[in-house]
């Protein structure tokens, strides 16, 4: 654990490629739709909004849009400490949840969140062309989604090839079981369908990283089926796919370990 911890450090020196301090501000709350889109719908207007952890003093630095999880029926966004002080900026997004709405409102949320990355990071400081996208559970879920099934993003007219880079922390990768229940299908069934980034293998897509918890701790099947996800890329053709399972953790306790691996993969292919 110490050598980790040492490392760690190093990596937040390495990725910001600077060896002054660096100072970061927090803005929270921002809109992500427009003025206009809020306006009309009370939910969105409460609901669609992010929070902004950026360096101050350094520019052209990487940028994680981070999904929390909670089954698209829970949970709220927040700027994960393991990714604080790394020469980062991260992005933390709500979405709006079940069952106030239904499939597919809260991949529309995330793509319009990312696109908001696309647009706006610039403005800050951040690198248009480093721009990851990352989450746990459900929040993973959605990542893989808008990365693989292109038309989400292609409506803020956005190409989502020009992500840097996912990583789902323990996603689905067939259709969530909230997306099953919405139409009445049980949590045993597992479906590959239009709401299913299985059903979007394809080699031109971004990097790819799959990260999971000990498939014996694990929720019902998710190692599986993101094993599943990796083998199907490789026989797409997919050159930058990588699968850890991480052993002896289970599906909340897998976020903290992956997070380095996390930072890891932003250096990696930030520095290529």
């Amino acid at each position: 654990m110490k050598k980790l911890t040492i490392w760690i450090l190093f990596l937040g020196i390495q990725l910001s490629g600077y060896s002054q301090e660096i100072l970061y501000k927090t803005l929270e709350n921002i809109n992500y739709y427009t003025e206009d889109i809020s306006k009309t719908d009370g939910y969105i207007a409460s609901r669609c909004v992010l929070d902004l952890y950026y360096p101050t003093n350094i520019q052209g630095f990487p940028v994680v849009v981070w999904f929390h999880g909670g089954g698209l029926s829970g949970g709220e966004k927040f700027i994960p400490e393991s990714l604080k002080n790394k020469g980062i900026a991260v992005i933390s997004v709500n979405y709006r949840l079940y069952p106030k709405v239904k499939a597919p409102k809260y991949i529309e949320d995330a793509a319009a969140a990312v696109a908001w990355a696309f647009k706006n990071i610039e403005n800050y400081g951040g690198s248009v062309s480093k721009i990851f996208v990352s989450g746990h559970s459900a929040g993973g879920y959605l990542a893989s989604m808008i990365g693989l099934d292109k038309r989400w993003l292609e409506k803020h007219n956005i190409d989502a090839d020009n992500i840097a880079g996912l990583i789902p922390f323990s996603g689905h990768t067939i259709t969530h079981f909230t997306v099953r229940q919405e139409r009445g299908i049980k949590g045993t069934q597992p479906i590959i369908d239009s709401l299913a980034p299985l059903y979007y293998v394809r080699k031109d897509a971004p990097p790819l990283l799959l990260i999971t918890g000990d498939r014996n701790l694990e929720l019902l099947g998710r190692y599986e089926e993101n094993a599943y996800m990796w083998r199907m890329m490789k026989e797409a053709g997919h050159q930058d796919t990588a699968l850890f399972e991480l052993d002896g953790y289970n599906h909340g306790g897998m976020a903290e370990p992956a997070f380095p691996l996390l930072l890891k993969e932003i250096h990696r292919i930030s520095n290529n």
